[in-house]
């Protein structure tokens, strides 16, 4: 009996050990070994060669940045001498699916009788500087290395732009314009050089700068007339907001003359407000459902 109960005093100490101590080799499961990171040296060329193609993309084919040295469009974009010259994005996509209309602040390629243009880039004569400055403009941190202008919409083809009324306001088939965004620069006087109706033609529009008494536009490029007008393929985009300096971040305003001076229904000047309420309803309901559905298969994983 003695030898028994040895005998499971002994065996008893085994089996506590083998409860407590042993793992259970049927609950083991094999630990997944995640795949090796990639170092951070390793993935930063990538990154930034990524991040080039894509913005070089971005620039192409639906916005890209562009610098205002010029001084005809202050104040609603300043390009003043020793200020910092405003940086501009100008969307690409806009005019692929509509046609510029008044009041719009457009970029474009100087036309062929615009011999003048507002600024040229100096150009390097070695090859290697020149490549490096064209890549920087291509970013939007250089100067631009194009004649490109930027000018507000006046009149579009088949309407007859002429200046000035008793009140020195510009007139569009007969009707005077509202303009707010007119600046009449100090020591330029506060009236309008005059000139004669002209009749834009189809698929050109009339241009015209902010700083009125300081603007090579329209009015004198190519002799001034039809010569003036420029061709609606001649529009790169449409100048939306002014990223750079920081102290200038905000849209560019953009109110058309002339439903303003034609009288147009109240109705119609809210209805980009009214369009915006009816699309930020559907828009805050899809990011939450969007929010909601993330949420849930992180719960259940």
């Amino acid at each position: 009996m003695a030898d028994v109960m040895r005998s499971g005093s002994a065996e008893e100490p085994q089996d506590s050990e083998h409860r407590e101590g042993a793992p259970d080799r049927g609950s083991q499961h094999p630990k997944s070994k995640g795949k090796k990171k990639s170092s951070f040296w390793v993935e930063l060329p990538i990154l930034i060669v990524t991040a080039l193609v894509l913005t070089v993309l971005i620039q192409a084919f639906l916005a890209r940045v562009y610098v205002i040295p010029s001084q005809s469009m202050e104040q609603t974009l300043h390009g003043c001498t020793g200020c910092n010259n405003d940086r501009v994005l100008v969307d690409k996509v806009s005019y692929r699916f509509s046609e510029p209309e008044p009041g719009d602040v457009v970029v474009f390629r100087g036309p062929q009788p615009w011999v003048q243009n507002e600024f040229t880039a100096e150009e390097s004569t070695n090859p290697v500087a020149g490549f490096f400055q064209g890549a920087v403009a291509l970013l939007g941190f250089g100067a631009p290395d194009e004649k490109d202008f930027v000018k507000r919409v006046i009149a579009v083809g088949g309407q007859t732009v002429e200046c000035c009324d008793p009140q020195n306001r510009v007139l569009v088939d007969g009707k005077p314009l509202n303009e707010p965004y007119v600046y009449w620069e100090p020591g330029r006087g506060v009236g309008q050089d005059e000139f004669a109706p002209v009749t834009v033609p189809q698929g050109h529009l009339w241009v015209m700068g902010d700083n009125r008494n300081d603007s090579s536009d329209s009015r004198v490029q190519g002799g001034g007339g039809t010569n003036g007008a420029v061709p609606v393929d001649n529009v790169i985009g449409k100048a939306q907001v002014i990223v750079l300096p920081p102290t200038r971040w905000q849209s560019i305003p953009e109110p058309n003359p002339q439903s303003t001076a034609l009288g147009a229904p109240a109705w119609q000047g809210g209805l980009p407000l009214g369009v915006g309420f009816a699309a930020a309803f559907p828009a805050v309901w899809m990011g939450r459902r969007l929010v909601g559905a993330v949420s849930k298969r992180r719960q259940s994983e």
